[in-house]
């Protein structure tokens, strides 16, 4: 397996891989938007159930809409946004306590979008904290749960990044 020229090593790309706050006004291109949905396209799931829809809120009445469900200054800013949704009955169940994977898959599927976007040279954003009954309401599918919404788009020059905390792998990992 060869690496693609322009593609970063996967540590590069963890690193860089920030939460965007703010976008330029450019759209995401159509090439673009193939690349990240083929990469979401190919995230692992639970016996490969891919309980999952991605809404791609791209037109202006569906930017609009998704707008009244986050109501925050930068959120306006993306050019696009996709509403990540889990299928509800359609995500593998282990036996053995019964708990459902539908979180788990979209978690990754989504975290492919968002490493995909960055890859790309794009920012994206996890949003979870949105109004729940709004999304439920603009964007309803029957058998669906909406679980994120992640703006994609050009970073802005001007856009607000801290440097990443996170800690130490002491804290994080044990040997047994």
């Amino acid at each position: 397996m060869t690496q693609k020229e322009n593609s970063m090593e996967f540590k590069e790309l963890s690193t860089l891989r920030f939460s965007t706050r703010k976008f330029t006004e450019e759209r995401v291109s159509k090439a673009d938007i193939d690349y990240i949905m083929e990469c979401v396209r190919l995230a692992p799931s639970a016996c490969n159930k891919q309980p999952w829809k991605f809404l791609l809120l791209t037109s202006d009445e569906a930017k609009a809409s998704i707008r009244k469900c986050y109501d925050r200054p930068w959120f306006t800013t993306a050019p696009m946004y996709v509403l990540c949704l889990k299928n509800t009955k359609g995500c593998w169940v282990r036996q053995g306590d019964g708990k459902a994977h539908g979180d788990i898959d979209l978690g990754i599927a989504v975290e492919h979008l968002c490493l995909a976007a960055a890859d790309r040279g794009l920012g994206t954003c996890w949003v979870c904290n949105y109004d729940v009954s709004a999304v439920n309401q603009l964007f309803h599918i029957e058998g669906f749960e909406a679980v994120a919404i992640i703006p994609v788009g050009h970073i802005a020059e001007d856009c607000p990044h801290t440097e990443k905390k996170r800690k130490e792998l002491a804290e994080i990992v044990e040997v047994r």
